[in-house]
């Protein structure tokens, strides 16, 4: 029962926090409730049983993505410039409605066949965990099951989602750290030379 009013008020939070990022033009306030967002997700992962998760949430969600954002926003103004200020819309505004609804509609019909969370009888739980269990160390030589199926069973999906990380932050710090154009020297001679 307590998981359950858990799971309620964290969604509440996210609900409230996603409207608020929306809502908001200051980019340093939708910062950090980006960061409020990446936690308050992790927080999700901890009670569904996935620490793992909720530790790669909490790392890059809510530590470098913000500490990558706040860089970025040093370098740029702090509000968001007004619509009205914007060269006039080219396409239509229905279009992106339509695309998000038909994306969204065939996520959920891709989740009908999902066994329920922690269903007894779902594959994972009858042959994929039974399997590490049991064969974990053995297999590769790591008491801990976490690691074993992380490092070892599933080593090169580990290895490609570090891979985009670092990709990610590489170029984040590639467009922060550009060179910026030096402003033009003022020198005493120019307006002998405008003058003649």
């Amino acid at each position: 029962m307590i998981d359950i009013v858990i799971n309620i008020t964290l969604l509440a939070f996210l609900a409230i926090t996603s409207v608020a990022i929306v809502r908001m033009t200051n980019l340093f306030a939708i910062v950090m409730l980006f960061g409020i967002f990446s936690l308050l997700s992790a927080g999700l992962f901890v009670v569904m049983d996935a620490p793992d998760v909720a530790f790669t949430e909490a790392a890059v969600g809510a530590g470098i993505s913000t500490v990558l954002m706040l860089a970025t926003l040093a370098l740029v103004k702090r509000r968001q410039k007004p619509y009205y200020d914007e060269a006039p819309r080219t396409h239509r505004t229905w279009l992106p409605l339509v695309v998000v609804a038909i994306t969204g509609s065939a996520l959920i019909y891709g989740t009908w066949d999902i066994p329920g969370f922690g269903a007894p009888g779902a594959p994972a739980q009858t042959h994929v965990a039974r399997y590490y269990i049991e064969n974990a160390m053995p297999d590769t030589g790591v008491p801990n099951i976490v690691t074993a199926v992380l490092a070892s069973y599933r080593g090169f999906d580990t290895l490609g989602e570090v891979t985009v990380i670092f990709t990610a932050a590489v170029a984040v710090l590639l467009l922060i750290g550009g060179k910026r154009p030096k402003p033009p020297v003022k020198t005493k001679d120019k307006g002998k030379h405008d003058e003649a």
